[in-house]
């Protein structure tokens, strides 16, 4: 009796082992169970740890809920400027919801690939070519919600939406380095053009300062050869000094300049006049004396008006 007691108690053991390893699960911290009971979604969701289910009733689904990082393939289009591009990405994105994504759609992670390569496609249709290189921030976040409208039912959150690479044809990638090129060019002429422009107006003040300092002149020249005699890979010859110059120039001021006597011009040739036979000289007039009347007695009035004759 007590034999078969032992062997009852035994076999309940058993049986009661075999149960519990069949009914236990281990659910890990960043997973979630999922139950079905006879086919049918049980409503609550297991939590991290140890947990039990029916066996042969109960399935328990796990689903990851950490953050999942999924590239999606290159994709070849064409931009609404026309340039043929072929584009990359990456999609972060994680469950909220273990029961939707299990039972709303078959395989979320195959679904949210699909839709991430149709919404690349559809970016890269309504974006121009500069947008692709230097507004990426913007398409990203577009990106973003065209994948997570979605992707909402089916208990995914996308977090991330990042396009890693634009590759283009090497000749669209020759002519923006030509433009590049250009543009850099463009603006260095300006520039040189706007320091020359300032450089001359400096010019010109320094040039009427030294006007109204003749020594100031000659310092200059000083400190240019002082300059010119730092380096030691030239030779600098001054055959005379400013001031012999200077003196050459007052001197030349000061010497007047003659008239310049306009010449006259030679009428043409006119018809031929004859010319007048020659007459024979004149003799020279001589002086004429003048003849005076003899001189005669002088006749003076006296004091009663009677005129006297003086011998």
């Amino acid at each position: 009796m007590v034999e078969e007691l032992v062997a009852a108690g035994v076999t309940l053991a058993s049986a009661g082992a075999v149960y519990v390893m069949a009914a236990a699960r281990v659910v890990k911290q960043y997973e979630r169970g999922v139950v079905f009971r006879l086919g049918r979604l049980r409503p609550e969701v297991r939590g991290p740890g140890f947990t039990m289910i029916v066996p042969f009733v109960d399935r328990l689904q796990k689903v990851n809920m950490q953050v999942v990082t999924m590239p999606v393939p290159a994709q070849e289009g064409i931009t609404r400027d026309n340039v043929t591009v072929r584009v990359d990405a990456v999609v972060y994105f994680k469950v909220t919801g273990p029961a939707e994504a299990v039972v709303r759609v078959e395989d979320y992670r195959f679904a949210v690939s699909q839709m991430a390569q149709t919404s690349l496609r559809s970016i890269i249709g309504k974006s121009e070519l500069d947008d692709l290189l230097s507004n990426r921030e913007k398409l990203n976040q577009g990106l973003e919600l065209m994948i997570d409208s979605p992707a909402v039912e089916w208990g995914v959150t996308i977090d991330r939406v990042e396009i890693k690479d634009v590759s283009l044809p090497e000749t669209m990638k020759r002519s923006m380095a030509r433009q590049a090129e250009a543009d850099r060019e463009r603006r260095a002429r300006v520039i040189n053009a706007d320091a020359e422009l300032q450089a001359s107006k400096k010019l010109a003040e320094a040039a009427k300062e030294m006007s109204e300092q003749p020594a100031a002149l000659q310092l200059r020249l000083l400190q240019t050869v002082v300059a010119v005699a730092a380096e030691k890979n030239s030779t600098l010859v001054l055959p005379f000094p400013v001031e012999l110059l200077r003196f050459l120039e007052k001197a030349q001021q000061a010497v007047p300049t003659p008239p310049v006597q306009q010449a006259v011009p030679t009428p043409p040739a006119q018809q031929a006049v004859p010319t007048p036979p020659a007459q024979p000289p004149r003799p020279a007039p001589q002086p004429v004396q003048e003849q005076l009347p003899p001189a005669g007695p002088r006749m003076e009035p006296d004091s009663q008006g009677a005129i006297s004759g003086q011998g």
